[in-house]
């Protein structure tokens, strides 16, 4: 194999496939990049068993061929070349793979291109489009929300499935720790009217989120019931789905909280702030005192003294006393691009109801705390 590419291109190939691949690996192939040269196109592919991204870019391809890499070392090397600079890749018969730039000389150590694990063919039978723009509003409504908690792991993800709001069909994506919960829905995309619920492992959705940053037009959506495949540009990003059954997320959201509390969001989630630098590390718990005009925001900690600070707001109920979590409200003040955010609240140990004002397509249920 021999090829000559530009740093810039293959640093931006890179780049995207180094990142699945894990630092610490037990199989020393998954620590590797395959890297294929044919047809005036150099293919790049990374994985690590559940989830597959490959990369293509082009390059003047001498002699095709194929040999693996390790990826985060091959990466490092790129990254540090001067910009502009052309690379030169090529195998001989030591069993190396040889990277020259300018006055700059590697020969870095193989594995055999049979070793690489190779993806199958899989049928995906569902297909559908979904412009780059909805699939980012879609991760980063959701995904904040997602559990970290390995023993449920089937909260370890976001749950796509086609569903009805009213009559009205949606795609929606939901993700839940228990304690907050995340709703987003969009018109349902042409071809996803049969498709299966399935929840895309945490993983996936940041690998996918990191990589349409880049993208300006559609991405294509293909899945089965154990599979899902992205596909964009010149990139392929294929992930196992996660095998169980997501809860019935329905039940928890609340359907009488008649307590509407309306904040200036950034006002808020900027006083909340504030307050929480008194709280204890441990529970970040901040009081909310609601009354007509106003609410108090409070924290109070042994180690730290108190805080308190008032926020102007738009209600007219009972006062009411409800303690949160200051980082999942900050977090959910964060994916309010509106000036207005809601609290529908019912009382001091029941689900609140949060939206943006200005926007009816995510919806968001935080579990309140005692204070």
């Amino acid at each position: 194999m021999k090829l000559t590419i530009e740093r810039a291109a293959l640093l931006r190939s890179l780049a995207h496939v180094q990142s699945v691949v894990e630092r610490r690996n037990t199989i020393p192939i998954l620590s590797n990049v395959l890297i294929e040269a044919q047809d005036g196109r150099l293919g790049l592919t990374a994985t690590d068993m559940d989830l597959t991204i490959v990369e293509q870019t082009d390059a003047a391809v001498a002699t095709p061929g194929a040999t693996t890499a390790p990826a985060h070392t091959l990466y490092d090397i790129i990254r540090k070349l001067p910009d502009g600079a052309e690379v030169e890749l090529s195998t001989g018969g030591d069993g190396q793979l040889t990277l020259r730039a300018g006055r700059s000389n590697f020969n870095l150590a193989t594995l055999p291109r049979e070793d690489f694990p190779t993806a199958g063919t899989t049928d995906l039978p569902h297909s559908f489009e979904l412009q780059a723009r909805e699939a980012k509003h879609l991760i980063d409504r959701t995904r904040f929300a997602i559990s970290t908690e390995e023993t449920r792991y089937y909260l370890n993800g976001i749950y796509l499935h086609a569903a009805k709001s009213g009559e009205v069909p949606v795609l929606r994506a939901v993700a839940t720790d228990g304690h907050r919960l995340a709703r987003f829905e969009m018109p349902l995309p042409s071809g996803a009217e049969d498709m299966p619920g399935v929840i895309v492992p945490r993983k996936t959705v940041n690998e996918l989120r990191k990589l349409i940053d880049e993208v300006d037009g559609s991405l294509t959506v293909s899945l089965s019931e154990t599979r899902i495949r992205f596909a964009f540009g010149a990139t392929l990003l294929t992930s196992k789905l996660i095998d169980g059954t997501f809860p019935d997320y329905e039940r928890v959201i609340p359907t009488g909280n008649d307590k509407i509390m309306e904040v200036d969001c950034k006002s808020f989630a900027e006083a909340v702030d504030r307050v929480s630098t008194i709280s204890s590390e441990k529970s970040r718990a901040v009081k909310m005192s609601v009354a007509e005009g106003a609410v108090t925001l409070s924290a109070t900690s042994p180690e730290n003294g108190s805080a308190e600070e008032d926020v102007a707001i738009n209600y007219s109920g009972p006062t009411i006393e409800i303690g949160f979590n200051s980082r999942y409200l900050l977090d959910i003040a964060g994916q309010i691009e509106g000036d207005g955010a809601e609290f529908a609240m019912a009382d001091a140990s029941s689900p609140t109801l949060v939206r943006d004002v200005t926007d009816s397509s995510a919806l968001y249920v935080l579990m309140p705390m005692r204070v």
